[in-house]
């Protein structure tokens, strides 16, 4: 896949560290915290950039570059109050894209309001996927069908808009199946393919996961 953008991931526990262990091993550059030293002595051995901080501390973030990070992941969801802080201050210092991992539904709304561009929930989102789904820009999500296998949804690209499926043969040309389209929240298993495509709809398709670093 290609990989353009710098990371950060805050807090090294299970979660956190499948997370940052994907993006390095998919070549991305990641900068993993935690604020337990004997955490971070433990994940050195596999995240090449590891710091041992307190990221609720302004000048802390200030001095570790999260500024320039494109991504953070902050997977602190049994500290809340780490995690709205991580949170405040990441967007305060204008990282576009903040993910957090929360406990529950209440934590999911609380992070929404101070900033969390994403929520996750761990039971429904592995760190592995949700790295995956970082990793690839334009596609909205991606799950695991098989090991070679992938079901994904894929925002309509602008070369792609007011044309048909019929007209962009994406089967032959990209080795993709479009299996539904999605509308808001509605979503159509009978697709009409001489029908244009628009900005507001997310195409489900099943493809080989080897082949979706090629859609670049």
């Amino acid at each position: 896949m290609s990989i353009r953008k710098n990371y950060a991931v805050f807090g090294l526990g299970r979660y956190g560290t499948a997370v940052a262990t994907e993006l390095v091993h998919s070549g991305a550059e990641v900068l993993a915290v935690d604020i337990r030293e004997s955490v971070v002595n433990a994940a050195a051995t596999e995240l090449p950039v590891c710091k041992c901080a307190d990221v609720t501390d302004r000048e802390v973030i200030r001095q570790l570059g999260i500024a320039n990070m494109d991504v953070v992941v902050i997977a602190m969801a049994s500290n809340l109050e780490a995690g709205v802080l991580a949170t405040m201050l990441c967007k305060e210092i204008g990282v576009k894209t903040v993910v957090v991992k929360c406990a529950n539904e209440m934590h999911r709304k609380i992070l929404g309001r101070v900033g969390a561009d994403r929520v996750v929930f761990p039971e429904s989102e592995s760190g592995a996927r949700l790295a995956k789904n970082l990793l690839s820009s334009g596609f909205v999500d991606i799950i695991d069908l098989s090991g070679d296998v992938s079901m994904i949804e894929l925002e309509v690209r602008p070369e792609w808009q007011g044309k048909t499926l019929q007209e962009l043969d994406l089967r032959r040309k990209l080795s993709i199946n479009v299996v539904a389209i999605r509308e808001g929240d509605a979503v159509r298993i009978d697709i009409d393919p001489t029908r244009p495509l628009t900005a507001q709809m997310q195409l489900i398709v099943i493809a080989h996961t080897a082949k979706l670093g090629k859609w670049k």
